[in-house]
């Protein structure tokens, strides 16, 4: 089935005009030289490949970011599996995937988007701000790495323009910070 969902990837990306020949090697490093074409493993190709990843993948294509994570990034996906976005109450993802729910549904996929190359190797307990501008907290607890709470099932699958870390949730949006000293009066002195 895999096979078969990569073929149908393929098709389309080549149907779109969206395919062609990249370049054979990328730097690993945060300053990649920009592209102007598609690798055939770019974080698009190498989450399609990953077999967990199937749910995303119509997600992104819904959301009309196929082309962004083509791009020369470099990005760092924690990438949720197809279980983790079946954990979502009922009819939370259809509702998501729906054409009206488009900006909905690619602001709920860009609190998964760091920018960047964070690879497992690097990570301790540390905040890193996704490209909506919230924190991120990953943390490492007994050899797992955590993202939000959310476990890191599948790590450092290595893309020509980022890394993908499949986790097993959905991280959702963070509420608006809340200032403290927004409730106090405008009057009231500060302390």
């Amino acid at each position: 089935m895999n096979t078969m969902m990569l073929a149908a990837l393929t098709t389309l990306v080549i149907s779109t005009g969206l395919f062609h020949d990249a370049k054979a090697e990328h730097p690993k490093n945060t300053e990649h030289q920009a592209q102007e074409s598609h690798a055939a493993n770019d974080l698009v190709a190498v989450a399609t490949g990953a077999g967990q990843s199937s749910t995303l993948i119509t997600a992104i294509t819904a959301a009309g970011l196929l082309d962004e994570l083509h791009g020369k990034g470099p990005y760092t996906i924690f990438a949720p599996t197809d279980e983790a976005f079946a954990k979502l109450p009922a009819g939370t993802l259809e509702n998501l995937l729906e054409p009206a729910n488009k900006a909905m549904l690619a602001g709920l996929l860009a609190n998964h988007v760091v920018p960047g190359i964070i690879e497992t190797a690097e990570m301790k307990t540390m905040k890193a701000v996704n490209i909506s501008g919230q924190d991120l907290v990953i943390q490492i607890v007994d050899g797992v790495v955590t993202v939000n709470n959310a476990r890191v099932v599948q790590a450092d699958l290595i893309a020509s323009n980022g890394v993908i870390h499949a986790i097993d949730a959905v991280i959702a949006p963070s509420p608006p910070a809340h200032d403290a000293a927004s409730e106090k009066p405008k009057d009231h002195p500060a302390h």
